[in-house]
């Protein structure tokens, strides 16, 4: 049997005790990527659940815009998940492809899992290979998969996110 939603939090916990009095941010992904990034034991693990889980169809199983944009809430914030939810989206497409729109209030920390080989996930401060992302409180964009297929496996603080913002003209 493959991972279940269960191992993910289990191996969740310790690292959102880590970062829970962290704000998102620059320096936040910075520290992410040197500490936590791919290649170490926590980044591998996490990226190899969540895989497991969206091949398993328990992550990222709900359709937002077909098979190629999918979205699940894994976990409500907690106590036990220091009030942070977690969410896996599964994006798919050689060209760039366009998600939707979105905030997030009280920032973002997202894991970026690639299951393709130059495939790369877009957002507030651009193109993200293997890695984590930590965009700043407030932030809002339109996220961007190309190069393939995509796993983003987020931790908001307080399960916050708004997709009911309209994008400015400029987008």
């Amino acid at each position: 049997m493959g991972a279940r939603p269960e191992d993910l939090l289990d191996r969740s916990v310790p690292f959102l005790e880590l970062i829970k009095n962290r704000t998102a941010g620059e320096e936040l992904e910075m520290w992410l990527n040197e500490t936590h990034g791919p290649g170490t034991e926590l980044w591998d693990e996490l990226a190899r659940i969540i895989t497991e889980g969206v091949a398993d169809g328990w992550a990222a199983n709900i359709e937002v815009d077909g098979p190629r944009y999918r979205r699940s809430r894994i976990a409500e914030p907690s106590e036990r998940l220091n009030w942070f939810s977690v969410t896996a989206v599964y994006m798919n497409s050689v060209p760039v492809y366009q998600g939707q729109y979105h905030q997030h209030p009280y920032g973002e920390i997202n894991m970026v899992v690639p299951l393709d080989p130059g495939a790369v996930l877009g957002g507030p401060r651009g193109w993200q290979r293997a890695g984590w992302t930590a965009p700043d409180p407030s932030s809002h964009h339109y996220p961007e998969v190309k190069g393939g297929a995509v796993i983003a496996l987020f931790y908001l603080p307080a399960g916050r996110i708004s997709y009911d913002i309209t994008p400015p003209d400029s987008l």
